[in-house]
């Protein structure tokens, strides 16, 4: 198993105010070239479970094991090794770019800052990253303002793909963008995945969204998992209230992606 989530729970306490349990006892696993769909409303916990798989938020309970070793307990270099393993994609993308580096100054620096390529090697593999998320290359000199939000999206997903990541974390990674991007870039995260052996946990408030791309999905409400099944059958025949809420709101991306597929 890559990634093991054991009854995770992210509280947030401020001085003087009541605890918020933010994530309350959930457990997933995620296999190697396997994807998992996280789905719910706004506020739910979908954030802030990804943002402590990733080591941005310590869980207040529970176990994030990755590899068969427990994150709690790996050396600081391991820990490391573990946070470019697991890569972040952010909601918004144009707003995580650097606006004073250009996409040749964004991607070099990844490379040069994790010594992963020196000299030569460093354009040589920035031309492989941009041909990876399929950007041409006359971008390279072009400010995240001067491109698109989709365009700025797989700048970031290019930025994790520098590091090799076994695992990306996709957080609302679409939902800015109007249908027709959103297709072409799930139906990118589809291909890297393929091409990559790469694990995908995508999180969206959507089951449009997931339905093309995700092998399993847990539909969370108020901090937990009220249903988790595969997707076919979450969608085709779910059993919580709250799923069959989300089904009713699906928006026409799921016919948009299927036609692109």
């Amino acid at each position: 198993m890559l990634l093991s989530v054991e009854n995770m729970w992210v509280v947030y306490r401020k001085k003087g105010q009541v605890p918020v349990e933010a994530v309350r006892g959930v457990s997933f696993s995620v296999e190697a070239g396997a994807s998992f769909g996280i789905v719910g409303e706004s506020g739910c916990g979908k954030s802030s479970l990804a943002k402590t798989v990733i080591g941005l938020h310590k869980p207040a309970g529970g176990k994030i094991t990755f590899e068969g070793v427990d994150t709690a307990l790996m050396t600081a270099a391991e820990f490391r090794r573990y946070r470019r393993s697991v890569q972040m994609v952010f909601q918004d993308a144009v707003g995580s770019l650097n606006p004073r580096m250009t996409v040749r100054q964004t991607l070099e620096e990844v490379l040069r800052v994790h010594r992963l390529a020196a000299g030569n090697d460093i354009k040589v593999r920035v031309m492989e990253l941009l041909d990876l998320v399929g950007l041409p290359h006359n971008l390279l000199n072009a400010y995240p303002r001067e491109i698109s939000g989709g365009q700025c999206q797989r700048v970031s997903i290019a930025r994790c793909l520098a590091l090799e990541p076994r695992l990306i974390i996709a957080d609302e990674p679409v939902s800015a963008l109007d249908v027709s991007v959103q297709a072409r870039i799930l139906n990118l995260l589809r291909t890297l995945r393929r091409d990559l052996n790469l694990a995908i946990i995508l999180i969206s408030h959507d089951l449009a969204v997931v339905r093309n791309l995700c092998d399993n999905v847990a539909v969370m409400s108020a901090g937990v998992f009220v249903e988790t099944g595969t997707a076919d059958e979450v969608i085709k025949t779910p059993q919580h209230d709250y799923t069959r809420a989300l089904l009713e709101a699906v928006p026409d991306v799921g016919r948009a992606l299927a036609g692109r597929a």
